[in-house]
């Protein structure tokens, strides 16, 4: 419905990656913007390094979070159109397999399932779904063991300069190339936060190790899958 949050969630075919290279993780970041305009898909020219000179959207969805890692995504994404979200995740799926099929010479399915599309509707859950998205990326400092010692400072440092996520364009301490793409203002709005209050409560969740915690209460209430 226009107006409400999803949570969308996709992971690769067995697990494996989905990303082998920083061109097709640019690849995918670039059909964030591109194709979130109604009708035809932005015409852009894929070896440019920046969209800060792109044409202007006519958007279908606001993106306000995305993660991206090896074998997974994360998206955050509020609908502006009727049915925008389903469309959008469907171009962004048909879009990204046939480049990497191309890529690799292959054929068939990249991605295990369908991505989920997760409706959030659920007041005590939505900014857990914000923080999750965020904290997902610890999988890539930490061991998957539990339990983790998880290092404050090591892991902001991480976050704010992990190219393949919107985090750094909230806390980072310069703009990505990558800034247009989110909606940081509606962000804040929706989710009736700030940048310091979001911070804060983040670094309570990484202060206290809650994270853990965390997914698998996400899990139990299904609002994410088990893509990381």
């Amino acid at each position: 419905m226009i107006g409400d949050i999803y949570h969308i969630c996709n992971r690769g075919i067995r697990k494996e990656k989905i990303f082998d290279s920083e061109s097709d993780y640019f690849r995918f970041v670039l059909n964030l913007y591109r194709l979130n305009n109604k009708g035809e898909s932005l015409r852009i020219n894929p070896n440019r390094k920046s969209i800060d000179d792109f044409p202007e959207q006519d958007k279908i969805v606001e993106v306000l979070k995305w993660t991206l890692l090896p074998n997974h995504y994360h998206l955050l994404l509020y609908e502006k159109v009727d049915g925008g979200v389903l469309d959008f995740v469907k171009r962004l799926g048909n879009s990204y397999t046939k480049y990497i099929n191309i890529k690799r010479e292959a054929s068939g399915y990249l991605f295990q399932n369908s991505a989920r599309i997760i409706h959030i509707t659920s007041n005590r859950h939505f900014l857990y779904i914000p923080l999750y998205i965020d904290l997902n990326l610890l999988d890539l400092i930490y061991s998957k063991s539990k339990p983790r010692k998880i290092n404050i400072k090591k892991s902001l440092t991480f976050f704010k300069n992990y190219k393949w996520s919107s985090f750094r364009d909230y806390f980072g301490n310069r703009v990505s190339p990558f800034a247009k793409i989110i909606n940081k203002d509606l962000f804040y709005e929706y989710f009736d936060t700030n940048t310091k209050d979001y911070h804060k409560e983040l670094c309570g969740f990484l202060k206290a190790g809650e994270y853990e915690e965390l997914k698998d209460e996400l899990v139990k209430e299904k609002l994410v899958n088990l893509a990381g």
